[in-house]
């Protein structure tokens, strides 16, 4: 298992910005965006294997995993 499947990665639609929006709580500001789903899908992996090489290799601790927080079913409450 890669470290990046210790990171829950979340693409939605922004209506302000019409287009897909991904990002990786807890990890990394910001992220990525695109008019297609499964491209931004691939590009948010991409950057969040590099973020995880860069703590890598500057000797630092990876921030606390954010996979099995159940994000979709907490979301669901927000009013």
């Amino acid at each position: 298992m890669k470290d990046s499947a210790n990171y829950a990665k979340i693409i939605e639609w922004s209506v302000e910005d019409q287009c897909y929006v991904g990002s990786a709580p807890g990890l990394i500001h910001g992220g990525c965006h695109g008019g297609d789903e499964q491209q931004v899908f691939a590009e948010l992996c991409r950057i969040v294997d590099e973020v995880i090489d860069l703590y890598h290799q500057e000797g630092k601790p990876l921030p606390p995993p954010t996979s099995g927080k159940d994000f979709a079913n907490q979301m669901q409450h927000i009013v």
